[in-house]
């Protein structure tokens, strides 16, 4: 279930920061930052659904999902495809943040 709070909160993130990217950097209208604004509330809402005992530990966790993520949205929305060092880099990110969410406590 954590992974897939995770997935939901980094595409209502993304998809939330793109429409102010298409506002902004490809001159689409304002109102584009309208349902923006709610997949950001959406990912706000999402993340905080998360069983952590720790804002902060969910968080960080999150971070490697959501380089994940912002690396497909690049190639499944963008057209872009990601290279090797994009698929190194996401791979340390998720297993740190394995090991952040997962690891034994003391």
């Amino acid at each position: 279930m954590t992974f897939a709070l995770y997935a939901a909160a980094a595409l209502a993130e993304i998809a939330g920061c793109f429409a102010f990217w298409a506002w902004l950097r490809f001159s689409r209208h304002w109102l584009w930052t309208v349902p923006g604004a709610a997949c950001l509330i959406l990912f706000a809402v999402v993340l905080t659904r998360v069983d952590a005992a720790a804002a902060g530990r969910a968080f960080a966790a999150y971070g490697g999902v959501y380089i994940c993520a912002s690396l497909a949205w690049m190639w499944l929305v963008e057209g872009m495809r990601p290279d090797g060092s994009d698929a190194i880099g996401a791979a340390l990110c998720l297993g740190g943040a394995a090991v952040i969410l997962f690891g034994p406590r003391g």
